[in-house]
């Protein structure tokens, strides 16, 4: 038994003495480190109390305090910044799906604003703006070396007043001008619409409106088509939609999966992070799904891409996505203002973290810049028939409805074709459920 005691003893002295060579100089060191920001924060006084006492103009204290928080936060990422207190109400706003101006989601490169997306059937999408564009003027003002916030605020304005951004675009040899006039944006967060047998479902934003619209769309078309039985697969559209609220891609994802992760997040301390899984219950009830996506889906596009991609859940079809694989967390901050942090990355199910890289389609489809113009197709053959030769023989092998029915499917693939000419990837994503649904075992 003493021996026992001993050996306790000595263990927990050896612990003592190791604990103690190894604390002094860590608490020295934190102690360097502390004295460091204390001075680094007493020059920030010093320079403001200058600036307040000797600039050229006499400014206002608060908004230069702003000022060095905003930088400080921009300086961390392009997705971190301060909200002042108007601008944090505009975002609360505008994720209840109304808010006012062009319809862009933008972000920072190389000094100048990035067009993420431009949002469906708002000014700017109208005037033509593109996924990818280079925004370098504001009404002739030139947005280099402004922070992103700052140069939002420039194309802010009055609903109805025009505004004219200068757009480098690639492929285009020089800069040129858009005329957009600001109008108040409603964001329809999904619509829905029936092509023949299909299902397609067009996702603009992840905000409050998304799921619900999603849930409601699906089901109202479902019971226009007679049944799920009568749908051969669902279209979700991700194209030029930036992103929103992370619940949001969560409850779309878990809308076709039964099971499994949908995504995760990892912070800077391993504790802080969260994982997220899919709950029972499939609304295509496992019909296949086809998801489109671009340059322009971004954020919680790629979240719900990604899931829906590892799980082999739908086939992602499109190009390559933008690429932000960051969570930001809102935190209010007294004054009314907030403070937007990014606080982690998120991985999808197999792990992978689509920061920078982007979702890869399974199939890639360009969508054509070009299509056929009016005078091409005035200008086309018409091709003529069998069915059209003077005293051309009748096919008696056929019933008059066997005819109407391949009349009918013929308007159908005509009809398919027209949309090609129209929105060549989304046809192609229709084209894929064909195929599926004609190779499908009968019933």
């Amino acid at each position: 038994m003493k021996k026992l005691v001993m050996a306790a003893v000595g263990g927990t002295m050896a612990g003592i003495v190791a604990t103690t060579q190894f604390v002094g100089p860590l608490l020295a060191q934190e102690a360097s480190s502390n004295e460091s920001v204390y001075e680094q924060l007493d020059l920030f006084g010093d320079i403001f109390e200058r600036i307040r006492a000797q600039y050229v103009e006499e400014v206002d204290a608060s908004e230069l305090i702003e000022a060095a928080i905003d930088g400080m936060l921009t300086s961390l990422d392009p997705h971190s910044s301060y909200l002042s207190p108007k601008d944090a109400t505009d975002m609360r706003v505008q994720t209840r799906g109304e808010f006012g101006g062009l319809g862009i989601e933008v972000t920072q490169e190389e000094g100048f604003v990035k067009v993420v997306s431009p949002m469906d059937g708002t000014p700017a999408s109208e005037a033509g703006i593109e996924a990818g564009d280079f925004i370098t003027h504001v009404d002739g003002e030139s947005v280099l070396g402004l922070s992103l916030d700052d140069a939002v605020e420039l194309m802010r304005g009055p609903v109805g007043s025009e505004i004219v951004i200068t757009v480098v675009r690639e492929g285009e040899a020089e800069p040129f001008d858009v005329s957009i006039i600001r109008d108040t944006i409603k964001l329809t967060a999904v619509r829905s619409r029936l092509e023949g047998n299909t299902v397609v479902l067009r996702v603009t934003t992840f905000n409050d409106q998304t799921y619900p619209n999603l849930s409601d769309g699906l089901a109202k078309l479902v019971s226009e088509a007679g049944g799920m039985e009568n749908v051969n697969g669902i279209v979700l559209d991700l194209r030029n939609n930036p992103g929103g609220l992370l619940t949001q891609a969560i409850r779309v994802s878990d809308a076709f999966l039964e099971n499994g992760e949908i995504v995760s997040t990892r912070g800077r301390n391993p504790e802080d992070g969260d994982r997220y899984n899919a709950t029972p219950g499939d609304l295509a009830e496992g019909k296949p799904v086809v998801v489109l996506i671009n340059g322009g889906s971004a954020s919680a596009s790629e979240i719900v891409a990604g899931a829906l991609q590892d799980h082999r859940r739908a086939i992602v079809v499109g190009t390559k996505s933008f690429g932000k694989g960051s969570v930001q967390t809102v935190m209010p901050l007294r004054g009314d203002g907030a403070m937007r942090l990014t606080t982690a990355r998120y991985y999808t199910p197999s792990g992978r973290s689509i920061q920078a890289l982007g979702v890869s389609p399974d199939i890639v489809v360009e969508q054509p810049r070009r299509a056929l113009n009016a005078e091409e197709t005035e200008d086309a053959p018409t091709l003529r028939s069998e069915a059209d030769l003077r005293g051309s023989l009748d096919n008696d092998s056929l019933t008059e409805d066997e005819i109407r029915q391949i009349e009918a499917d013929r308007a159908k693939a005509e009809a398919a074709a027209a949309l090609r000419e129209e929105d060549y990837q989304l046809a192609y994503a229709i084209d894929i459920l064909k195929g599926l649904s004609a190779l499908a075992p009968a019933k």
